[in-house]
């Protein structure tokens, strides 16, 4: 008995996958989403023009419904979705998407505002009249033909393209590791320069350059720059940034619009509008009254009008940053070259296509010679058998049929067999004397066409010249003026951020545990004194009202800094807690805001902070050093690093480097240091410092704060400690020395029960003063019910520790005399 083969084999995963994946990449890769390099056409696309073109729905016929163009290409030609052919079909036919459409349709075809199309059995199609040149010769043996899938058809591989498609349609399409995005081109260009590139195959990427200046888009626009479109145009990849057409007009009432004429290539332009409104509901942008798409059958027209006196140009440039009013387009250009998919630049597309052109011509040549060659030779037999006609016919009377006549006209008078088969089945009206000289002209005719046609395939140079006469012919039948225009100048705009913001006053609110808001003056006046909104746990780090134009600066204790502009604050009434800075960046669990500044401007040379840890360093940082990166919102900026897990910023202070300042730094253990600011160094902001006061092992600084000397004899010291005692003193009984010193003493050390400092405070006339404890009860203290004391002194107790808990904070209250020795003009 024979042998049974197993059918089954056992095949490592990875060889299966890699076996299969590899098939279905090569697939994928070659027939179905990178178009040819020849034609510019992917196999879908090919399929369509065929089909179309084989069931006579060219564009000198009348339309056919889509449907029925879906269902042969489907049928015949490409065995997938209807779905997937339609859509292919209806790419083909939009002029927003196509710069030369290649199908005409009647009905719904979609829209630039990403509308769909109608469905295929409501709508019309046929080719363009520009398709014929892609078609034209295609039955001439100009190029390759295969079996369709189910072996029933022939289809074409490529087709005799007249033009070069990939440049003028361009291309895009995303495969198994490869991609394709090719932008269309102006068809005059492509043709000059294809011409220019026959006439001298050695022309640089410079020379044809100066025909095709760049990509022209169909829905215009403006093109930013030259750098991108050379890089491109040289590798085949490369970066452009496209920019609407837009135009500044004047209107009733003093006031200005912007109108757009052109926008981006792709750009959706129902998603634009819609992004523009946004800005101006959302007051991102103020200066905005309203935003309408006036488009018709005139034209494309977005018109956006603005209010009185707002700057023009300023807010179209805030506009072409922050939408599709202009945008990247990235240079891919990946096509199929001899079945490879490969990365080309300009000049290799023109080569590909001329190459192209030159088989299909000497293939169209060769086709053509041979009909001319075989009509000739029947053309040369009648004429013959008219100067002979009375023996041909007695010859032809002779024989018994048809097959005979042909034996014996071929053997008696040596004609071919093709010759004998035209005679005998010539009609009788053929032999008058007029169709002789018919026939001797066709001869002549056909005699100049044979040499035309050897001289063709003989001659380099000639077929050289056909071409170029059949490109001209193209240039002038379909030819038309660029759309897009090449600007020399930078894709870069300026925007004015200030200038783009409606000035206005507004109460703002920061808290300790990181809720910030801001409220219109209306909410907080209508609101009760106090009701702020936020928790109890929590407290006030900063409120004040602000112009709209002023920046924020919050300092944490972790060393790091928020950047926020007050301008982009969430708007929430008073009694509102607000936005929590979390649900923005990652902030700490632990970490809490321990300074607010609010800063008119960004660029003050002069200004710098000052900023203490609790382990004993410290440093200046200059403002330039600490402006807002791109990612503010969502990331802090490190101002402090911090050298261990328990560090922690305890102050920052505001200071000019022109101004002559003191540092005074106070310990848990009492010690108090005091000396010039100059002795601080100023550094970078990812710096931990240097060494601020020289601590014993277990203690840590309290508070740290800069002042002016000159108001020294009327700066006051408020000290709490954990027994609960309350002292304040002169601050000159510091007395000033130089930096990292261990200090001297402002508390009497006990030997028992020692005092340990736990807050301070400073001021120049007598304030209340908050004091809060662990079980967060507050205790108003009046300084001037408070004598001062000397430095060994340990002041008297404001609270019970037992009862009321430890002291936690010190909070600076109003003042108790007039505001014109306020605190605020004196540090």
């Amino acid at each position: 008995m024979p042998e049974t083969q197993e059918r089954i084999r056992e095949m490592p995963l990875e060889q299966v996958m890699g076996e299969r994946f590899g098939r279905y990449s090569k697939y994928i890769i070659q027939e179905r989403a990178l178009p040819d390099i020849r034609d510019g056409l992917k196999p879908v696309q090919r399929r369509i023009l065929y089909a179309m073109y084989r069931d006579g729905n060219t564009a000198d016929k009348p339309f056919k419904k889509a449907a029925k163009a879906v269902g042969n290409i489907m049928g015949n030609y490409h065995p997938h979705g209807d779905s997937s052919i339609y859509g292919a079909l209806v790419f083909l036919s939009q002029d927003w998407k196509m710069r030369e459409p290649l199908i005409e349709m009647h009905g719904n075809n979609g829209s630039m505002d990403g509308d769909s199309p109608a469905a295929m059995r409501y709508t019309e199609s046929r080719l363009s009249k520009i398709s014929n040149v892609l078609l034209e010769d295609i039955d001439k043996e100009t190029v390759p033909m295969v079996l369709n899938f189910d072996d029933t058809a022939y289809e074409p591989t490529v087709l005799p393209a007249r033009f070069p498609n990939l440049l003028v349609n361009g291309s895009t399409g995303i495969s198994s590791g490869y991609a394709t995005e090719i932008p269309p081109h102006n068809l005059s260009e492509v043709l000059d320069a294809t011409i220019h590139l026959l006439k001298h195959p050695d022309a640089s990427l410079d020379d044809l350059m100066e025909f095709i200046k760049g990509p022209d888009f169909p829905t215009g626009g403006i093109v930013m720059g030259t750098k991108g479109i050379k890089d491109a145009y040289l590798t085949g990849k490369g970066r452009i940034q496209v920019r609407a057409k837009t135009q500044i007009e004047e209107i009733r009432g003093h006031r200005q619009q912007i109108v757009v004429t052109e926008v981006p290539y792709l750009v959706n332009k129902a998603q634009l509008v819609k992004k523009i409104d946004e800005i101006r509901v959302s007051r991102d942008l103020d200066g905005i009254s309203e935003v309408r798409d006036e488009t018709d059958r005139h034209g494309l027209s977005i018109v956006i009008e603005l209010k009185k006196d707002a700057d023009a140009q300023n807010i179209l440039n805030y506009l072409l940053k922050n939408t599709d009013l202009q945008v990247s387009y990235n240079f891919n250009m990946v096509a199929i070259d001899h079945m490879t998919p490969v990365q080309v630049g300009l000049k290799r597309i023109l080569e590909a296509y001329l190459e192209h052109a030159q088989e299909v011509l000497t293939k169209r040549t060769k086709f053509d010679l041979g009909k001319a060659k075989d009509r000739l030779e029947i053309i040369q037999g009648l004429i013959k058998a008219m100067s002979i006609l009375d023996q041909v016919i007695k010859t032809i009377r002779a024989s018994k049929n048809k097959a005979d006549a042909k034996k014996n006209l071929v053997k008696e008078f040596d004609f071919s067999e093709r010759q004998a088969e035209a005679i005998v089945s010539l009609q009788l009206y053929r032999l008058t004397n007029t169709d002789v000289l018919a026939l001797q002209k066709e001869q002549k005719e056909l005699e100049a066409k044979i040499a035309a046609f050897e001289k063709i395939l003989a001659d380099p140079k000639v077929l050289q010249k056909e071409i170029i006469k059949e490109l001209t012919a193209v240039k002038k039948e379909f030819g038309n003026p660029r759309r897009t225009q090449i600007s020399d100048e930078t894709a870069k705009v300026e925007i004015d951020e200030k200038a783009l913001i409606a000035e206005e006053d507004v109460r703002v609110l920061v808290s300790r545990d990181g809720y910030i808001k801001r409220s219109s003056m209306r909410s907080y006046q209508s609101t009760e004194s106090g009701d702020n909104g936020l928790p109890e746990t929590d407290r006030v780090v900063y409120e004040g009202t602000l112009s709209t134009l002023t920046n924020l600066y919050l300092f944490t204790n972790y060393g790091n800094l928020i950047y926020r502009p007050v301008h982009e604050l969430t708007e929430t009434k008073w009694k509102d807690v607000g936005q929590h800075l979390s649900q923005e960046l990652g902030l700490a669990a632990d970490e809490q805001i321990i300074q607010v500044y609010a800063l008119e401007k960004l660029d003050d040379e002069d200004a710098a902070f000052l900023m203490a840890t609790n382990d004993g360093f410290i440093k200046q940082v200059a403002l330039k050093d600490l402006q807002p990166t791109r990612t503010y919102r969502s990331r802090a900026i490190m101002a402090m690093k911090l050298k261990s897990d328990t560090s922690r910023v305890i102050s920052v202070d505001l200071v000019k480097a022109s101004e002559e300042r003191e540092v005074v730094l106070l310990t848990n253990q009492a010690f108090g240091l005091r000396y010039d600011l100059s002795e601080v160094p100023m550094i970078g902001a990812r710096a931990a410092g240097v060494k601020s006061i020289n601590l014993k092992d277990d203690d840590y600084v309290v508070a740290c704060y800069a002042f002016d000397p000159a108001y020294e004899d009327l700066l006051k010291l408020g000290l709490v400690t954990q027994r609960g005692a309350f002292k304040q003193m002169k601050l000159d009984l510091i007395g000033k020395t130089t930096r990292a010193k261990r200090g001297v003493l402002v508390l009497r050390n006990l030997k028992t029960k020692p005092h340990r400092l736990v807050a301070a405070k400073f001021y120049g006339q007598d304030h209340e003063l908050t004091l809060i404890t662990s079980s967060m009860r507050k205790q108003v203290i009046r300084t001037c019910d408070h004598p001062l004391g000397d430095r060994q002194s340990n002041g008297s107790f404001v609270i019970d520790v037992t009862t009321d808990g430890e002291p936690r904070e010190l909070l600076l209250g109003k003042p108790l005399t007039s505001a014109e020795a306020d605190a605020s003009r004196l540090f």
